[in-house]
């Protein structure tokens, strides 16, 4: 596979995301990070962008409630470079009526290689990082020859 170069920017744009019983967890989290936030732009999904819109006293970029496409959402945004870090505390131990929705969340972070956390502990570490408040060069695969692919339709 080839590989590319791609920019974090210093001033980030990152999802926050939370399944219902980790809403305070995330909430709680933010709030004591709330003044390394306030210098990236915050994306969220549904409930979670209005709650922690409320708390951080910061605006919050929301899309839809992830049951309701906002996951897909986000995951567009990953691709089309808009969205630069995922802090999405989500429930392991509870089903999910979108459990397909989060998992491709969590695959398009991953194809994209963007910083991912899915608890406090790796958010704590990824936004206590002296990268996060740097311009980065990450990277990431090179998907042109997938995309530019002929493919025989006869």
């Amino acid at each position: 596979m080839k590989y590319k170069t791609a920019l974090l920017p210093a001033i980030k744009n990152i999802a926050l995301v939370a399944h219902d019983n980790r809403k305070k967890d995330l909430l709680d989290w933010a709030y004591y990070n709330r003044d390394s936030l306030k210098k990236h732009k915050l994306f969220a999904t549904g409930t979670t962008g209005s709650l922690l819109e409320e708390k951080l006293e910061q605006p919050i970029v929301k899309f839809l409630s992830g049951p309701l496409g906002g996951d897909q959402q986000l995951g567009a945004k990953i691709t089309e470079d808009e969205i630069n870090c995922l802090i999405f505390f989500w429930d392991p131990l509870s089903s999910q009526p979108h459990d397909p929705d989060v998992k491709a969340l969590v695959r398009i972070a991953t194809v994209w290689n963007i910083p991912m956390a899915c608890n406090r502990c790796t958010a704590d570490f990824l936004l206590s990082s002296p990268l996060m408040d740097e311009n980065v060069n990450r990277i990431q695969p090179d998907y042109s020859d997938y995309m530019n692919r002929n493919i025989d339709t006869e």
